[in-house]
């Protein structure tokens, strides 16, 4: 990969969001004052039983319900409780596969697997199940799910704990989990808001002369940030998100967590966000200023709340002296406690029956970070509150959904008869290094560890599996077959397979790549010799399938090698890894997951390096600017734009059987179009002007099976501007809809789609509003971006 430095002005320059001077040639944020107040809309009762609390609280207890302190309870983030008015606390727990800190939980597969599957059910059902578990840990909060990192750089190194590069598949998907998670009772927390797209120099850093290099700026323009960025947390907020977590980075050279632009005038203003803002662990830089920027908690703030440095935290003692010195007015530390306070009330957490924090929890913790529990003179850890359930199906039959299947030659899948198997590669069998990997071993090699299954990805969003089911385990449980095995990639790598007699009928390979937060991929490539391993047994097996567990992008330059007749991208299926992969593999699930990225020929046609600046002026904070230059144009937008035909599209997967669409689509107009604008609103909803998600065409088709067997079909639908009145810098065509329907052989089903104003329209930079354009919109329904089977243009204004 070439790192480099992306230098430039911006593609588009709107004076209302981002200004760029004579002397600079990035934008910047301007401000945008006051904050917002939350009026609970959507949580009435919740609002008014958290004003009612906050009007008996003093400045003190007030300032202590919005900073985080480092009490003993093992959670990753902590609010003190304050039990004279009955407030039990909070406790923020690391997500989304997972509650991180605890024992007896599940790891579930991860956010890029959810996506995979185009599932908005089993997406709930995942996001219903992963809270039920924080909640069964007595954890209010989860941080998840993620909508940022998007996916802007394809070798991120944070892109699979999200979902797609789609702004759409995201937003349907941060909506569908947000609503699972609050229906099991625990807050969602929607992050990194925003702009959040690559891990190098993600927040500064301090030199050895004590030298502050502030941490890299996204420069985002207006119309991008609306239409790409934006977007999913849009989604989120109108789910009735409860919090959302501002990034590490800066954007358009100001701190998210102190960022009016994007907190005040975007999250709360445009978007009409009724919940609070929780910065990111230590993403915080200001006291005053990020609170009248829109930052509502501070995490995870002191080292107990009787610490007497203040300074270390911004909040705390700091906003008890702002508010008595006037610098802060009051009425904003009401609002921050209101917006704390009513989620907390709106899903019963102040309910007798809501769990206590599970007291093994400070024990995982402490053995998380290195800390004995008996060296600081605690009692033997209690029992762990299993908290497991059922879930083990609900990961096996996701991590099945979330396999894609890219290559199948002449009917090598599913497995038959087959009597010899041969299996390769280091993603197959059984973890070495323990059942927790977080990710700090991998920061020195950059592959993850060397031996066992992938199932999750590394860092905080990472998962304390209590146990891993291999491929290789799987498959010698499902089958009679005898097994031959290879499992040392570097041993592949020198060619030695004499131990392989005789040759399989069929060999399978899995291959890894690592991801985790902290740093960003530098290969596109799977790790570990993959390209050797490949080559050395289809030198010896002709009938090779590889399967892939990765936590993005990957080139495969073997694809095209007849010899691999085979091959799946299974992500990150979490603990069920093997069973899931069997599954598949043996036809017990017909594949149904379709990609939720592009994956290119080679990898130069991905062209958004990562900025790393070397050498001296690594160390001048202005250096570290990342122009969002190409606006619009990531992932299958870019492959469009630029006519690159990829290896594999976006959308595209193959199933055990065939589908059509039987004929073209069905458009009824439901709202007539009188304004290329949305009404005007005098109050902003959760998520918008209302009139932005007034259906305005309703789209019909019937999807059939032409196969034989079985299966479930994914049908997309896309909308083209491209013959309407529309800026330049408009993609050729986007995702506007998506549904998936299982299908008997032989049947039909009947399939529909909602188009809304915000679906048809563009953002205006001029009118600073969402425009429909005159003329023809072209609609497409198919089974990938590049396979379109039916069409029908409806005239828009």
């Amino acid at each position: 990969m070439v790192v480099m430095t992306i230098r430039g002005p911006p593609l588009l320059v709107s004076l209302l969001f981002g200004i760029v001077t004579a002397a600079e040639t990035h934008f910047t944020s301007p401000e945008v004052l006051p904050s917002p107040e939350t009026h609970g809309v959507g949580w009435t009762d919740a609002y008014n039983k958290a004003d009612d609390l906050v009007s008996r609280l003093t400045i003190e207890q007030k300032a202590s319900l919005v900073t985080g302190y480092y009490g003993a309870s093992g959670c990753n983030g902590n609010i003190a409780p304050i039990p004279s008015l009955g407030f039990g606390g909070l406790c923020l727990q690391d997500g989304p596969v997972g509650i991180r800190l605890a024992d007896l939980g599940s790891t579930f597969p991860a956010g890029l697997t959810a996506a995979a599957t185009w599932d908005k059910d089993l997406i709930y059902d995942r996001g219903k199940a992963v809270g039920s578990e924080f909640r069964g840990k007595g954890a209010n909060v989860m941080l998840g799910p993620v909508g940022g990192p998007l996916g802007r750089h394809s070798l991120g190194g944070r892109n699979w704990e999200g979902f797609s590069p789609d702004p759409y598949l995201t937003g349907v998907a941060m909506a569908s989990s947000i609503k699972g998670i609050q229906d099991a009772g625990v807050q969602a927390s929607a992050k990194h808001f925003i702009g959040n797209e690559q891990e190098t120099m993600r927040g500064g850093s301090l030199t050895a002369n004590g030298t502050v290099v502030d941490a890299i700026s996204s420069n985002i323009d207006d119309r991008t940030m609306h239409e790409l960025y934006l977007w999913p947390f849009a989604d989120a907020v109108k789910s009735g998100v409860s919090s959302v977590m501002c990034s590490y980075n800066r954007v358009n050279q100001t701190y998210s967590c102190e960022n009016s632009k994007i907190l005040n005038g975007l999250l709360k203003g445009e978007l009409g966000f009724q919940g609070y803002v929780v910065s990111d662990w230590s993403a915080t830089h200001s006291g005053v200023k990020a609170i009248t920027s829109g930052l509502d908690m501070n995490m995870p703030g002191p080292i107990s709340d009787a610490d007497p440095t203040s300074n270390s935290t911004y909040f705390g003692q700091n906003i008890t002296l702002a508010v008595n010195n006037g610098s802060l007015p009051e009425d904003r530390l009401d609002d921050m406690a209101r917006r704390v306070l009513t989620p907390y009330f709106f899903l019963g957490q102040d309910s007798t029956d809501f769990p206590t924090v599970d007291p093994s929890t400070i024990y995982v913790l402490l053995q998380t970070y290195g800390y004995s529990a008996a060296s600081l003179g605690l009692p033997p850890a209690p029992a762990s509150r299993d908290v497991r359930q059922d879930h083990k199906k609900l990961i096996r039959e996701m991590g099945a959904a979330g396999v894609v299947l890219l290559k199948n030659t002449n009917g090598t899948l599913p497995l038959r008869n087959q009597t010899n198997i041969g299996v390769f590669g280091n993603s197959a069998g059984d973890v070495t290094d323990g059942l927790y990997y977080e990710g700090t071993k991998a920061s020195r090699t950059g592959f993850g560890f060397q031996q066992g299954t992938l199932s999750v990805g590394g860092g905080s969003g990472t998962g304390r599996s209590t146990y891993i089911i291999s491929p290789l385990q799987a498959l010698l449980e499902r089958s009679d077959a005898r097994v031959q095995y290879i499992l040392d990639n570097e041993f592949i790598a020198s060619g030695d397979l004499s131990s392989i007699y005789p040759t399989p009928d069929v060999c399978l390979v899995f291959l890894k790549t690592w991801a985790s937060e902290g740093y960003d991929r530098t290969s596109f490539e799977n790790d570990w010799d993959s390209m050797a391993v490949v080559n050395n047994v289809t030198a010896k097996c002709p009938n090779t399938v590889v399967i892939t567990h990765s936590g993005g992008v990957n080139t495969m330059p073997w694809a095209s090698n007849p010899n691999v007749t085979a091959i799946l991208a299974a992500h990150y299926p979490g603990q069920e890894s093997g069973n899931s992969i069997v599954d598949v593999l043996y036809g017990d699930v017909n594949p149904s997951g379709r990609l939720p990225y592009t994956i290119p020929a080679k990898e130069s046609d991905y062209d958004i390096p990562v900025v790393n600046v070397t050498g001296p002026e690594a160390l001048d904070s202005s250096a570290w600017q990342s122009d969002f230059a190409e606006g619009l144009f990531i992932d299958y937008r870019y492959f469009d734009a630029k006519n690159i035909t990829p290896l594999f599209e976006f959308g595209f997967g193959l199933s055990y059987t065939t589908y059509g669409v039987n004929e073209p689509p069905s458009v009824k107009s439901v709202n007539n179009i009188s304004s290329p604008f949305p009404l005007p609103s005098t109050t902003v909803a959760p998520g918008g002007n209302p009139d932005l998600y007034t259906e305005m065409f309703n789209v019909k088709a019937n999807v059939s099976n032409t196969g034989a067997v079985p299966g479930a079909a994914v049908l997309q639908l896309y909308v083209s501007l491209k013959d309407a009145a529309v800026p330049e810098g408009t993609p050729v065509r986007v995702l506007r809809g998506f549904e998936k329907v299982h299908i008997e052989p032989g049947d039909s089903v009947a399939v529909q789609f909602q188009l809304t104003r915000r679906d048809l329209s563009f953002w205006n930079t001029t009118a600073q509003d969402w425009q429909i354009p005159t003329g023809d919109a072209l609609l497409s329904l198919g089974f990938s971006s590049r396979d379109l089977r039916s069409s029908s243009k409806v005239r828009l204004l």
